[in-house]
């Protein structure tokens, strides 16, 4: 289990309140983030309403008196400058654009055959959900960090369920330097044999602030675990489908420096390539192969598959903190996480 770097004495206390539809969690009092689990949000479109898609956080805090590093559209919508591009892509995210159950001839693939099977990824018509079904009691985890268990299924649209997931939720305070989310993820194919179709479009997701965007501020910066950065003005990175510790994106949010950091944990197997993209989304994806055309499995067609009653650990972690990579201390923070 991750523990906070050089823990001080005494330390303002992670804590977790919940309501019918949301985890609300605090450091010393000061709201951090919220994870929506349940309930509807808001249409693409109009001013209608439709049932969440997957559970998400936002918004996302670095740390207490810090600035957003999410895109706030389309949850909270107006922001100057906003971005409304990919509706699907809430603030932070799991879940896989195709997911082949390989029973029945499912009757949830998405009306833009984008997928093979289910798309949990995009919310086209058709889309799969991920649904929360069960939220546990916070445990505390160490000084100033906790942990709260959730049960997720996996449903086609028609609402047969594809497979479960149990979700291990932490969130750790770094000393001051940032905050650590982390989710250690187990699916399980308990209704039959499940494949994780080659698709670039998953799994572990965040939309970074509109400010955080290459393409939108001088300064900002996309930097890889290996040292290699980008600063671009377009939608490739030559750390696109590349493997990687971890990445992030650094720049400012209403004139403060903070950035946001995905990482990927080394006893992951696959471990992922990145889909970290100039307008703002930075996943790490284990599952995609050739058709993906991520350089890092050029030529590979092993499609991750699960028998029935088999299970899949990922984990992951989302580090939002002060300054740049290296001053909000992305790769000490990491070594830590990874140990």
């Amino acid at each position: 289990m991750f523990t906070a770097l050089a823990l001080a004495t005494a330390l303002p206390a992670v804590g977790s309140t919940r309501t019918d539809t949301e985890l609300r969690f605090t450091l010393g009092g000061h709201p951090i983030t919220t994870y929506r689990y349940a309930g509807t949000v808001r249409a693409e479109k109009g001013d209608g309403e439709q049932p969440l898609a997957k559970p998400y956080f936002y918004p996302l805090n670095a740390h207490t008196g810090g600035p957003p590093v999410t895109r706030d559209w389309p949850l909270e919508r107006g922001t100057a400058g906003e971005t409304t591009d990919h509706f699907h892509q809430k603030s932070v995210w799991f879940c896989h654009g195709d997911v082949e159950p390989g029973w029945f001839p499912h009757a949830g693939k998405s009306a833009d055959g984008r997928a093979g099977g289910v798309n949990f990824w995009t919310e086209a018509p058709g889309h799969g959900r991920i649904v929360c079904v069960e939220v546990g009691k916070p445990t505390p985890a160490g000084p100033s960090a906790l942990t709260i268990p959730t049960r997720n299924e996996w449903r086609t649209a028609d609402g047969r369920k594809v497979l479960d997931e149990q979700r291990l939720i932490g969130l750790f305070d770094c000393q001051g330097t940032g905050m650590l989310l982390t989710l250690d993820i187990t699916l399980t194919a308990s209704e039959g044999p499940v494949t994780f179709g080659d698709t670039k479009e998953g799994a572990m997701g965040v939309r970074v602030h509109d400010e955080l965007r290459t393409q939108a501020k001088a300064g900002a910066v996309v930097t890889s675990s290996d040292g290699t950065t980008a600063i671009a003005a377009k939608d490739d990175l030559p750390v696109w489908g590349q493997g990687a510790d971890w990445h992030d994106y650094s720049g400012s949010v209403g004139g403060k420096p903070c950035g946001l950091a995905v990482f990927d944990h080394p006893a992951n197997q696959p471990r992922s390539a990145w889909h970290t993209r100039a307008y703002g989304l930075m996943a790490a994806n284990p599952f995609g192969r050739a058709k993906s055309k991520f350089p890092l499995v050029a030529g590979k067609t092993n499609l991750v598959k699960l028998e029935k009653g088999d299970s899949l650990r990922l984990r992951y972690g989302v580090y939002a903190h002060h300054g740049d990579a290296a001053a909000g201390k992305v790769a000490e923070v990491f070594a830590g996480y990874a140990r």
